[in-house]
């Protein structure tokens, strides 16, 4: 599959192609991002945004309209491994993008905590997630979740197997 364009905004001196690449994985090569209909928006080694549209098959309550509970902490957990993923790459800005894309295979959640402060209510969520440490083994992120007006929904906090 060749990498397609993309307009996720980014810094950092991060090559189109590694964005391009770090997207598509995202977005498209992690099936699981795709069913929660996962976008990118954003992407340094500060932290990462994206987007999640509201979908019928995302409902968790028929009466209510509310996202499930579980997209909210997947998108959290997703956005908060990008983040990683992010960090590690400008980390390595020495190597061809080609090769810190390779770095990400070990990459996997070791523990998670997600506040569900307020219903999943709306047509877009907004997810945004910063790592707070980058360590040669773990890393540590925090998460946002946020409706369409800005208003805090959830947050979440998790740890990173990197090596």
């Amino acid at each position: 599959m060749s990498p397609k364009s993309t307009s996720v905004a980014h810094a950092d001196g991060f090559e189109p192609e590694f964005v391009e690449r770090m997207t598509e994985i995202f977005e498209e090569r992690i099936l699981f991002n795709r069913v929660l209909g996962l976008k990118v928006d954003m992407m340094s080694a500060e932290g990462v945004s994206g987007h999640i549209n509201m979908r019928p098959e995302l409902i968790g309550h028929f009466a209510h309209q509310r996202l499930h509970g579980g997209v909210i902490s997947a998108g959290l957990d997703a956005m908060g491994g990008l983040a990683v993923m992010a960090a590690i790459g400008a980390r390595h800005m020495d190597e061809p993008p080609a090769q810190r894309l390779l770095r990400f295979g070990k990459l996997g959640t070791i523990d998670l905590r997600i506040d569900y402060l307020r219903p999943g209510i709306g047509e877009r969520f907004e997810l945004r997630a910063q790592v707070m440490r980058l360590g040669s083994r773990v890393a540590s992120t925090r998460m946002e979740f946020l409706g369409a007006d800005g208003k805090l929904l959830s947050t979440g906090a998790a740890a990173y197997i990197v090596s």
